[in-house]
């Protein structure tokens, strides 16, 4: 049996060649992104957000929640593809990516599927919790600050339905996760989240080799 691949530029080309369904509403959304300081970096690749339409197509998501807007790429994707009646709430902890997003939300005639909480996204998350009650959502998609994931996750597992998927993004984190020096709250966090979900009876688990790291759980 084959091992990796390794994801050369050729061949992710070829890749996107063959597969990538793309639009000019897309197009320019990455593209005024990849122009911000560390844009590209935070930036969602767009293969995987197309992964992310396909997982709430495939779930039947109806009430997505996702944790970490920036500038809305990912949440276009998703809103994209709820079925008719479909909410997404995301939140941010600034008005000033989302505010990058909105027009490209309008233009691709979504924006009335999304709710946007601006704070601190424990206390949005806390929030939900108390308003919506334990298993509102059918998916929740993690991307923000990487020090917070481990909180993050417990609040998902509380907030998505058993059944339902949670989605946690840069779970390879730039291959930091496997080097030893790096120490730092960010890389650590990371780390040591993913050992813990290896060990969580609590879900079923994928991590998949693309993007900066993807890990998919099912809430059993």
């Amino acid at each position: 049996m084959a091992n990796q691949l390794d994801s050369t530029p050729g061949l992710l080309g070829y890749v996107r060649d063959v597969s990538l369904r793309d639009d000019e509403i897309l197009r320019e959304l990455r593209r005024e992104t990849a122009d911000l300081p560390g844009g590209v970096a935070m930036q969602v690749m767009a293969e995987e957000g197309q992964l992310l339409g396909m997982l709430v197509q495939l779930t039947g998501a109806a009430q997505v929640l996702e944790i970490g807007t920036f500038t809305g790429y990912s949440t276009l994707c998703m809103a994209r593809a709820l079925p008719v009646g479909g909410r997404l709430v995301t939140c941010d902890i600034t008005h000033r990516w989302p505010a990058i997003a909105a027009p490209y939300w309008r233009r691709a005639e979504v924006a009335d599927r999304i709710e946007l909480r601006v704070g601190d996204a424990v206390d949005t998350l806390a929030a939900l919790s108390a308003e919506r009650g334990p298993g509102s959502f059918d998916l929740a998609f993690i991307d923000a600050d990487k020090a917070n994931y481990p909180t993050y996750y417990e609040l998902c597992v509380d907030l998505v339905r058993p059944g339902g998927l949670i989605i946690i993004d840069n779970t390879l984190f730039f291959g930091r996760v496997i080097d030893p020096a790096a120490q730092d709250a960010d890389t650590v966090a990371v780390r040591e989240l993913n050992a813990t979900l290896c060990d969580d009876e609590r879900v079923d688990l994928s991590l998949l080799v693309m993007a900066d790291g993807i890990t998919l759980l099912r809430k059993r």
